[in-house]
Formats: structure tokens, C-alpha cells, sequence
């Protein structure tokens, strides 16, 4: 899909971003509306008639809260709705499914429900819950996200923000969520996904932040749906009219935040948004596939230069690498990675290269082949990029055909991995490049400019060193 320019320009930095560690999201109500919990205008409907008013006509929910409890002494009926509206079984969305597969360290929430973490534990990630003051100093070990629930969490609901008493105090009474929401928001770029910003719950926190921001503040980003007229705010030309005018004051106002709004024609735009900042993430991890009994028709120590130098310029190319350490090519994988990044250990990580050897024995009652093809699913869902070299191995003392190769090569293409077989190393590569370049355009969006490169790499009337540099001009031409 094209984007419009800010919103394609807002995709290749959040995906830098992301590749260096430093993309954060900040969700609000509306993230988990599509789940089926209600918005804060459906959470107060029954407290506003208590009052006898109407919700539909009060624009400061968060008073509303507040008179409520000073009209009864107690918060207890506010906090019962928390526990009734925010802690029923709810299913995580796309949106969640895709934020919780991406690198995210760091999520702020003014949410109450429980999806985000649910979404993350679903990907096997540890995730660090914080939700009061004294939760910040301690944390979990080995935990891969933490989630900031600045307004509290559904299952202690008398620790919720909620009153437009518990906004005024909030500088004061949870000052080190803002001293660590500060310090996040100079470091790193955010995303705010689900807020209309004249929600009362964000409304308070960002006129207290606005005192503590700099000049120099990073640029961050929302998405905004535009009015329509015929929606259900927009019923005629005049409304119309007046809420596109009061949308670009709120927008012009964010600017004081350094939040840059991106206009979506729908909220259907936000998950193809999210689709395709995980699909180009995605693309910077490669996943190599081979395994060799035997070389031939090629020269032993010419194949093995080969995998050892292609595995090198791709670390410095800045890419990734995942590997399951396949027979007789793992560990020239491996080799050439690591000399790229031990030669210049400023410049290149070791975490560009992730190494998934494969189990050896049953664990549990999992026998080893469907071991295997969890290990080869979740190993390749890493990447967006599939290359395929060799694939034979020894079966009853003959060179057959590696069905595992074959195996990682349908796995790839049902996740729509972009796959690039060298088809010249033979047996089962040769196999894939003769089907993908049979009809090319079912693998590549660009296949009039990839599907010769790959023909280029079926062919053996060249060195396979020179190889090396087709590969890397179809990669660069993939993240173009």
C-alpha cells in the first residue's frame, strides 16, 4: 500500500527506531475499545444519571467522577464499574498481537484492562507490570518489556486514577511515573495509539508534563482519524465544520508536546500502519537456510568461503541474522558473522546474530519432528527474509534432498517472507529458484527487477564468491 508522505516518512524512522531500541507506544482507551470494553463515556453513563445528568451532554468526565464521590462520600460504586467493565475475558486484537511481536522495551498505558501484558505473554515475552509507586524500583529478571499502567490496573481499583482529585494530585502523588515518563520521552520516540486527545485521562498528565518538557524535546507521533461527515459525530456540514476546526487545534496544541499527528482517513489505517512497520522491521532479519552433506558440484572450500563472506557482508549491511546451525553451513554462518562484528565491535553487535540450534532429543511428550516444526516456525516468524543454500543430506548412505530445507522454504512463504534461493549450490535450492521463478510475481512485489537477480543465482557459469554481492543487491532493494 502507498502512505502519504508524513506517514511513510514516520514508518522508516519508527522502524530505525525500533532496529536501535529506542520505539516506545503509548496506548490509550481507544486501543482496546475494538476488544469490546467501553470508553469512558460508557464507563460514566450510569454515574452521570446517579447525578441526574446527562453523560451525552458533559464534556469533563473526570469531574463527573468527582462529584460523584462528593455527592456519596465513597468511590465504591466507580470502582465496582472498573472491576465489572475491565477484568471480563476480552481477546487482544491485531493491534495488540502485532505491538506485542515487536521490540518494544517500554509501553505506557492509561488503560485499566489487562490486553497489552495478555498479548505479550501469549508471545512467550516477560513482562514487567508497574502500576504503583513502589513497583519502579524493582525489576522482574530477565523481563523483555515493561508496562507502565500510569493510571492504575482493573484488579485494585482503589488505586485507580479516576477523580478529578486524583488528577490534581497526581504530580505530587505519583511523581516518580512522571519523572520515568519524562526521561522515556526525551530518550525515546512514541507512538500514541488509541487517544483522541481530548480524553480527560491523557488531558491532565500532558499539562503537567508540558512544565517539565524542554525545547529539545524528541519528535513523537500520533494517529488522528479525521471527521467524516455522516459518522456519528459528524451527523451534518455544520458540525462538521466545527470539529475539523477544533481537530486542528488540537493538533497545532500537541505540537507543544512534540507530538506530530499523521491523519487516517479510518481506524482500519492504524493496523495497516502497524502491518507495515512489523513488515519492514521484519525485512532487516535474515534467516539462512541450508544444510550440505555434499558440495558438489562445487569446491568444499569455495562453498564454505562463500556462506563464511555472505554471512559477513550481511552483518554489515547492518542486517540480522537467524540461523539453526543447519549441517555443514552453521558454522561458516556463524564464523563469518562474528568476524564482521569482532572487527569492528563499535559498529556491529552480537545481536545481530541469533543462533536457534535445533533440539536433539524428544522433551516431554513432543517427539522430535514436531519439535522441529515449532522450532522451525517460531525461528523463521524472527525474519522477513529467507536464503536458501544447498539442501541435501546422507540418508542410508545416499545424498538425498534436505526435506527440511523444503519444509523452511513453505514455512517462509506461508509468513511471506521475501525468499532468495541460490539456486547454483543445487539440490534443494536449485529446486526452490526453478519454482519461484517460474512465476515470480507471486514472491515479489518488484519481481521484474528481483526475479532476474535470482536468475543470476541459479546460474553456474560464474565464481560463487561473486554471488555474494547479488544477494546483497537484492536485499538493499527490498528495504528500498
Amino acid at each position: 500500500m502507498k502512505f502519504d508522505n508524513e506517514i511513510e516518512i514516520f514508518i522508516r524512522d519508527y522502524v530505525r527506531d525500533l532496529n536501535d531500541g529506542t520505539a516506545s507506544i503509548f496506548a490509550g482507551a481507544g486501543l482496546s475499545i475494538p476488544a469490546g470494553f467501553v470508553n469512558w463515556s460508557e464507563l460514566m453513563t450510569e454515574i452521570a444519571h446517579d447525578l441526574g445528568l446527562n453523560v451525552d451532554l458533559e464534556s469533563d468526565l473526570v469531574s463527573l467522577a468527582q462529584f460523584h464521590v462528593n455527592e456519596n462520600g465513597t468511590r465504591s460504586k466507580i470502582n465496582k464499574k472498573i472491576i465489572e467493565e475491565f477484568t471480563e475475558n476480552a481477546e487482544e486484537t491485531l493491534n495488540h498481537k502485532i505491538i506485542s511481536r515487536l521490540p518494544i522495551s517500554s509501553i505506557w498505558t492509561t488503560n485499566y484492562d489487562k490486553l497489552i501484558e495478555q498479548a505479550f505473554a501469549k508471545e512467550n515475552k516477560v513482562t514487567d507490570i508497574k502500576f504503583t509507586n513502589k513497583q519502579l524500583p524493582s525489576n522482574k529478571s530477565k523481563r523483555d518489556v515493561v508496562i507502565y499502567k500510569m493510571h492504575g490496573d482493573a484488579e485494585h481499583p482503589n488505586d485507580a486514577i479516576l477523580t478529578k482529585e486524583d488528577y490534581e494530585k497526581y504530580h505530587q502523588s505519583h511523581e516518580p511515573f512522571l519523572n520515568a515518563l519524562t526521561g522515556e520521552l526525551t530518550t525515546k520516540t512514541f507512538l500514541f495509539i488509541g487517544f483522541s486527545f481530548t480524553d480527560p485521562n491523557l488531558d491532565y498528565v500532558l499539562s503537567r508534563l508540558n512544565l517539565r518538557f524542554s525545547k529539545d524535546i524528541k519528535q513523537h507521533y500520533c494517529l488522528i482519524k479525521k471527521h467524516n461527515l455522516d459518522d456519528a459525530q459528524n451527523p451534518d456540514k455544520v458540525t462538521l465544520d466545527y470539529n475539523n476546526r477544533k481537530q486542528q487545534l488540537v493538533i497545532n496544541d500537541l505540537k507543544r508536546y512534540g507530538i506530530k499527528s499523521l491523519i487516517i482517513d479510518n481506524y482500519q489505517m492504524i493496523t495497516i500502519i502497524l502491518e507495515e512497520i512489523e513488515k519492514r522491521f521484519k525485512k532487516q532479519t535474515i534467516f539462512i537456510s541450508g544444510s550440505a552433506e555434499t558440495y558438489d558440484p562445487l569446491d568444499k572450500n569455495e562453498a564454505l568461503g562463500f556462506i563464511h563472506v555472505l554471512s559477513k557482508r550481511i552483518i554489515e549491511q547492518n542486517f540480522r541474522i537467524v540461523n539453526g546451525f543447519g549441517w555443514g553451513v552453521g558454522s561458516s554462518v556463524i564464523n563469518g558473522a562474528l568476524e564482521a562484528i569482532n572487527e569492528k565491535p563499535l559498529k556491529y553487535s552480537e545481536t545481530q546474530l541469533v543462533l536457534k540450534p535445533f533440539p536433539q532429543f524428544e522433551s516431554g511428550k513432543k517427539k522430535l519432528p514436531e519439535l522441529w516444526e515449532e522450532y522451525r516456525q517460531k525461528m523463521i516468524s524472527l525474519s522477513g527474509v529467507s536464503i536458501f543454500l544447498f539442501g541435501n543430506k546422507l540418508v542410508d548412505g545416499k545424498i538425498v534432498q534436505a526435506d527440511g530445507l523444503m519444509k523452511e522454504f513453505e514455512i517462509s512463504k506461508s509468513k511471506g517472507n521475501i525468499c532468495i534461493p541460490v539456486g547454483c549450490t543445487g539440490h534443494a535450492s536449485k529446486e526452490i529458484s526453478d519454482l519461484i521463478l517460474k512465476s515470480p510475481e507471486e514472491y515479489f512485489e518488484d519481481h521484474k527487477v528481483i526475479a532476474p537477480l535470482v536468475k543470476e543465482l541459479a546460474h553456474c557459469d560464474t565464481k560463487l564468491l561473486q554471488k555474494v554481492d547479488i544477494v546483497i543487491k537484492i536485499l538493499n532493494k527490498i528495504i528500498q
